[in-house]
């Protein structure tokens, strides 16, 4: 079952990378996972998710906060 605050954090990431034209097989490559991980990950049917390591690597691509992908408040 699917968290909240998980698919909060999936949904802000997808976002961000696509107001920023990076694709997902791009991210892919500079965060250095296997091509289908970000797929996987922003997939609703699947159970792959993000960690704190790769959304700090994530967080270096779009020069942002790690903090600009999770809500203000809890969910």
């Amino acid at each position: 079952m699917e968290k909240k605050i998980d698919q909060f954090v999936i949904d802000r990431v997808r976002e961000m990378r696509q107001e920023k034209g990076i694709s997902q097989a791009e991210l892919a490559d500079r965060i250095d996972v296997s091509k289908g991980f970000i797929g996987a990950v922003e997939n609703p049917r699947q159970r792959a998710k993000y960690n704190l390591t790769i959304l700090n690597e994530i967080a270096k691509v779009m020069d942002c906060s790690i903090r600009d992908f999770f809500p203000e408040k809890y969910l």
